[in-house]
């Protein structure tokens, strides 16, 4: 008996709304980062220290998801991931202890890792019975759960809330979220020969190491993932320091990039279904660079500031769609089996939103915060230069081992 479709109306929300709890849930944490380091009474280098928990837990967790989906499929990883972050928030915004609070961090971070490896693999699974791209819909719905969820916690906190009640009541529309997706999601599906070369039934191994296309499609991500993460941590700093902007205006920069991101990622299927994935990869990695050399360029005079705010904004527009692509892609390769890769490749790519703004740093320290910028965006020509390889991936026999 052939095995209903995973491309749905029901299975398509739940995916969304996994995406969309994702990022509620995770940006929920940053307003509640001052109240954790006045309540603990640490520094900013043990608070630093401490947030290595989260990283640690995301990375750790990663890839035990991806044979774990295998065998018991998306649907309970998705709701113990989604679980797992809810019940985290609270502990966040209460726990007095450094041990407590790396605790909760952990698993906070092995929740958050859990759920993106599984609602990736389980939007490749319904994007793979679509004629249509699907993806950077989904991840489209991962920023605006980010607005969301820090505009949300920001306002109740400003509001005079407690943090305790103002992320119980975060993590209630978390759950919400979840029990709305939970009958919607898709079910193990039934064992059949997988890429890769894994036969029916063979239990996949706990951790493959990333290979061939596979671990290109990773540092494609690492440093999209890694531009992402400059821009959010060092992107002020480069416009108050270097291009004269008052640091009362420095925070528009990494706005308009969010604004940019998300209105290309909630077009971008439609961009990529016109253009292909070679394009994208092609002229978004060009735009991001543009945006990068405009930042980098820029003249510390009103016309200047313009520009480097127009940066802020070719950024986010090139880079909309390169990771959802990417995601497309690896769900697509033959070189190992879907799930894995993914796994794989999400790794990869955290390591670079995860070490990279440190990487920023250390490089700024001795050269400059110009020169780290520099480097990035030598870093990103990296993207276009790999589009065409991407985009072969569409012809599944083009890419064997």
């Amino acid at each position: 008996m052939t095995a209903p479709s995973a491309n749905r109306p029901a299975t398509r929300l739940a995916t969304r709304l996994a995406f969309l709890a994702a990022g509620f849930s995770m940006s929920c944490w940053a307003p509640l980062v001052p109240y954790a380091r006045a309540r603990l009474g640490v520094d900013d280098a043990t608070l630093g220290l401490l947030l290595l928990c989260l990283g640690i837990g995301s990375v750790a967790a990663m890839p035990a998801t991806a044979p774990l989906s295998g065998r018991h499929g998306t649907r309970p990883l998705i709701l113990a991931g989604g679980l797992g972050m809810a019940l985290a928030l609270p502990a966040l915004a209460t726990v007095g202890s450094l041990a407590g609070m790396a605790v909760a961090l952990l698993v906070f971070g092995a929740s958050l890792g859990t759920l993106d490896v599984a609602m990736n693999v389980h939007a490749v699974e319904v994007e793979s019975d679509s004629d249509r791209p699907l993806m950077s819909g989904f991840h489209g719905l991962f920023s605006v759960g980010g607005f969301c969820g820090s505009g949300g916690m920001t306002l109740l906190l400003a509001a005079g809330m407690a943090p305790w009640v103002a992320a119980t009541l975060s993590a209630a529309l978390v759950l919400l979220m979840l029990a709305l997706a939970a009958p919607r999601l898709l079910r193990k599906r039934p064992a059949g020969p997988q890429a890769g070369g894994q036969a029916a039934g063979e239990r996949a191994p706990l951790f493959v190491v990333p290979r061939g296309i596979v671990l290109l499609l990773g540092v494609l991500a690492l440093i999209t993932f890694l531009t992402e993460g400059a821009l959010l941590d060092w992107g002020a700093l480069l416009l108050t320091d270097h291009r004269g902007v008052p640091p009362t205006q420095a925070g528009l920069g990494y706005t308009l990039f969010s604004l940019s991101m998300t209105a290309g990622r909630l077009t971008g299927d439609r961009v990529v279904a016109a253009l292909g994935s070679r394009r994208v990869m092609l002229w978004g990695g060009t735009a991001a660079i543009a945006g990068l050399a405009l930042l980098l360029l820029a003249p510390q005079t009103p016309l200047g500031t313009v520009l480097a705010f127009a940066g802020f904004l070719l950024v986010g527009a090139g880079a909309a769609n390169l990771v959802p692509v990417l995601f497309s892609a690896t769900g697509r390769q033959q070189v190992m089996p879907p799930a894995l890769a993914v796994a794989g490749m999400t790794a990869i790519g955290y390591a670079g939103m995860l070490g990279g703004p440190a990487l920023i740093g250390f490089i700024a320290r001795g050269w400059g915060l110009p020169a780290a910028f520099a480097l990035l965006t030598t870093l990103m020509l990296l993207v276009p230069l790999s589009a065409s390889r991407v985009g072969r991936i569409d012809a599944p026999a083009n890419d064997s081992p």
